[in-house]
């Protein structure tokens, strides 16, 4: 009978060991992994003010009075200045100005907070379980880390989107706006020429 309670001691004694050796083990890899994380490129939301491709404003004339070339050209540089002062599109201005604007925001991959939250949550999770239920707790903790990181990377990438569908927008916008004036100015050189005896295609 003495036997037997040395070898529930003896087990006890080796179970606390485990526990304990468990714990230190955890540990060790979840720092292990954390160290050996290399950093991934970040994911970057630029946004660039870049030179809008400027529709055709070429408008084609031919004399029907038999013009001089220097009368063409007159007529020409006048109703360009009578187009632009109506319209306020001038063709040979570029669109934007000279400098580019660039935002660059700086975000981690995705998966970045997936990895974090679940390495966290495993850690946390053996700390605060019973000691025979350590490697329980971890997974736990390991999985509920995961779908915290994991929301919060869905969130980051959502975010991301909405900024890059917002630039996107802006950029047709303004392609539209161009559009629309250089439209504007191509009547108004035509009409300016055909009051001076050309005749427009």
């Amino acid at each position: 009978m003495t036997a037997q309670p040395r070898k529930a001691e003896s087990i006890a004694g080796i179970s606390g060991f485990t526990d304990s050796g468990l714990r230190f083990v955890l540990l060790v890899v979840a720092l292990s992994v954390g160290g050996c994380v290399t950093a991934p490129p970040e994911r970057r939301v630029v946004s660039e003010s870049v030179q809008v491709q400027l529709p055709p404003t070429q408008v084609f004339f031919y004399p029907n009075s038999g013009q001089s070339r220097e009368r063409q050209d007159r007529d020409r540089y006048e109703c360009y200045q009578w187009a632009v002062k109506q319209t306020g599109f001038d063709p040979s201005q570029p669109q934007v100005a000279s400098h580019v604007r660039v935002e660059v925001v700086p975000m981690p991959a995705p998966g970045h907070d997936t990895a974090l939250g679940a390495v966290t949550g495993a850690m946390l999770g053996a700390a605060v379980s019973r000691p025979r239920d350590t490697g329980t707790g971890a997974l736990i903790g390991a999985l509920g880390g995961a779908v915290i990181g994991a929301a919060s990377d869905a969130s980051r990438s959502e975010q991301a989107d909405r900024i890059q569908a917002r630039y996107d927008q802006r950029d047709m916008q303004r392609a539209s706006q161009i559009e629309r004036r250089a439209q504007d100015y191509r009547r108004a050189m035509a009409a300016c020429l055909e009051g001076r005896g050309y005749t427009v295609y």
